[in-house]
């Protein structure tokens, strides 16, 4: 099928989870083995979640439901982001699955919750014919480097900013 590239979804604009998960769901539909991987994410109710699972999608959680503080995270964050990459990096290598999708790995290598060079060596050492798809602002250059494709997703408007809306179920979340 000509799969084992590298893709990442970058940048400080709304879109970057939501691309990997239009691709998850194409995949799905071609009966291609998907597993989802999600950073910093641990047990929220995405609605994305519950479709997923629907079309046989594999979802893992790591994280607590806060927001990690980037000057002081929590110990726990360090590990649950460590158990994240540990799951990233023996799914990749298996050869199981077709696409591998690393959700917000970015963001926890910004926060400096991963080390860079156990992300090289992962994207390194994963299978040949399986795709991976790193998402989350804060694309570190030597990550973009190893990529096949990048995709930087910008904020032009919002209207977080403009409204002070939240995130609204169905839409965001």
């Amino acid at each position: 099928m000509n799969l084992g590239k590298v893709q990442v979804y970058t940048g400080n604009g709304k879109g970057k989870t939501t691309a990997s998960l239009g691709l998850a769901l194409r995949a799905a539909g071609h009966n291609m083995k998907v597993k989802i991987i999600q950073f910093m994410k641990g047990s929220v109710s995405y609605g994305e979640l519950k479709s997923l699972k629907k079309l046989g999608v594999h979802v893992t959680q790591y994280g607590r439901p806060d927001f990690v503080d980037i000057k002081n995270p929590l110990r726990i964050d360090i590990e649950e982001a460590e158990k994240a990459l540990e799951d990233v990096s023996n799914s990749a290598s298996s050869g199981k699955w077709d696409i591998i999708i690393a959700d917000e790995i970015n963001v926890a290598l910004g926060f400096g919750l991963i080390e860079l060079e156990k992300v090289l060596n992962m994207i390194h050492s994963k299978h040949p014919e399986t795709e991976l798809v790193l998402t989350g602002r804060m694309a570190k250059e030597d990550i973009l480097e190893c990529a096949d494709l990048v995709t930087e997703m910008r904020e032009v408007k919002h209207y977080y900013k403009s409204e002070g809306l939240n995130a609204r179920k169905g839409i965001e979340h």
